[in-house]
């Protein structure tokens, strides 16, 4: 699995961060990333949360 920002719609509210800290940070602009080019697999079902409460958005999930 692997998880995409884009930074066109993140706000940097930093919900995704707070939710899965393992897997999404935020660059010197201010906007989320994904650390991981891959899900880890005991994140995953976290990530798949983080996407569904994004207040934007800006998650994507590729299984």
């Amino acid at each position: 699995m692997k998880a995409k920002v884009s930074e066109s719609l993140c706000i940097g509210c930093g919900a995704c961060a707070a939710l899965v800290p393992d897997e999404f940070d935020f660059n010197d602009d201010g906007f989320a990333y994904a650390v991981n080019d891959e899900v880890k697999e005991e994140n995953k079902e976290l990530v798949k949360d983080a996407k569904e409460n994004c207040p934007t958005g800006a998650i994507s999930v590729e299984e």
